[in-house]
């Protein structure tokens, strides 16, 4: 499978991080990294490992009991809002040939495997009541029993964008609130099934890729937005829908940690989310170069981690999308609050900033509502380099004292 996602390939490594990495604990610049660079500039509990996507590498889409997803529809009902027109239906074959794609993965000297499971595999209908798919358990504990058995650790992530279409045709997805109690009772049978085997487990795997990626600009299933934004999309509202569904997601989120700890965490045995962010540097240093960059750096990132940290969104989201906000009750906060043990953090690439004050009021969206222009070049033209993820990844962390993963 080749589909037009920027996760389209069977193994992504943990390394895209490598060079932040070094430099939490020696500070340095791009050109300060010696030829001979190698794993041993890593301390022994850095662990290198691999990432996957259920739908994008497992095949067997329409067999063993397994549920459509909204990327199932997608794919089949919209070929060409996939860049070459294919679908998941065979991808890699990893459901058939997972043994030897994670001892292909050992022989490469990772020691990690990380893995999605998905939802419309193991329960089909999107809810625990209505069925449980054995042989899709099955499949995903011969999975974990392999990784294990190669030396690997096994990182899970509970959901990776693949929604089961039971649910997308009952109530709406993620646009509904029904959603929130659905992926826990997910969880849990995933926390009940695996969790003896699992130590690590991931609620999410970048949430603003669903919420903004598929409701902002309709390019990810279920392909929602506005018909201005994108003329392919037949339904969807940008202005709102991509708040409704991050919302949901992060009560979801909350919802799946609130019956981990209650029920079966032990010991070392952790949870956490995954995010993703682009870094945001001033395009200048006027003051509102600042403020925008750091205004930017909210609607991308301080949109899940100030809800996962202090259990509201940033002031300068509140502020810029009003009503069309949802809010947190009091319960809701609390249990979002500190809802992680530690942060996976998915980063790509940075861009300067500065304040976009024309915004025309009958066209508004996710994307433009921070009112911040971004470009990769600054007023001479140069583009922005490396350095600024060295300087800036530790203002990232939410706490030192968490453990943080870099999981692409």
């Amino acid at each position: 499978m080749a589909m037009a996602t920027k996760h389209s390939l069977l193994l992504l490594g943990i390394l895209i991080f490598f060079k932040s990495l070094s430099a939490l604990t020696k500070p340095a610049m791009a050109d300060d990294i010696p030829a001979d660079f190698s794993r041993r500039y890593f301390g022994d509990n850095f662990i290198f490992g691999t990432a996957t996507s259920a739908y994008q590498i497992e095949g067997e889409a329409n067999k063993s009991g397994r549920g459509p997803s909204v990327w199932d529809i997608f794919a089949h009902e919209s070929p060409d809002r996939i860049l070459d027109g294919s679908n998941g239906d065979v991808a890699v074959d990893f459901y058939h040939r997972f043994r030897e794609d994670i001892l292909n993965v050992k022989n490469m000297g990772f020691k990690a495997f990380r893995m999605s499971i998905s939802w419309p595999r193991v329960i089909p209908s999107g809810r625990r009541r209505e069925g449980i798919n054995e042989k899709g358990i099955q499949f995903y504990s011969n999975v974990i029993d392999t990784i294990i058995a190669n030396g690997l650790e096994p990182f899970v992530t509970i959901f990776h964008w693949d929604t089961p279409q039971a649910l997308e045709d009952k109530y709406g997805g993620f646009l509904n609130r029904s959603i929130v109690d659905d992926y826990r009772d997910y969880a849990d049978l995933l926390f009940e099934r695996f969790g003896g085997r699992v130590k690590f487990w991931m609620t999410f795997n970048e949430p603003w890729a669903l919420s903004g990626f598929a409701y902002d600009d309709g390019v990810f299933a279920p392909g929602r937005c506005s018909a201005w934004v994108n003329r392919k999309c037949d339904v969807g509202n940008s202005s709102t829908e991509p708040y409704i569904v991050a919302h949901h997601l992060l009560l979801a989120h909350a919802a799946a940690v609130q019956i981990y700890r209650e029920k079966y965490q032990t010991g070392d045995r952790k949870i956490g989310i995954t995010l993703f962010t682009f870094w945001f540097e001033p395009l200048s240093n006027r003051s509102i170069d600042i403020e925008a960059s750091r205004t930017a750096l909210d609607f991308m990132f301080g949109l899940w981690m100030e809800p996962l940290t202090r259990g509201q969104y940033p002031a300068s989201v509140q502020r810029l999308v009003g009503d069309r906000l949802l809010s947190f009750n009091a319960t809701e906060s609390a249990l979002l609050t500190k809802s992680y043990d530690f942060i996976g953090l998915q980063y790509y690439t940075a861009y300067y900033a500065n304040p976009n004050i024309v915004i025309d009021p009958n066209f508004i969206r996710y994307k433009t509502d921070s009112h911040v222009n971004v470009t990769p070049y600054d007023y001479d033209g140069n583009l922005i380099g490396p350095q600024v993820l060295i300087m800036e990844i530790m203002k990232l962390n939410p706490s030192k004292k968490r453990f943080k993963m870099d999981s692409e």
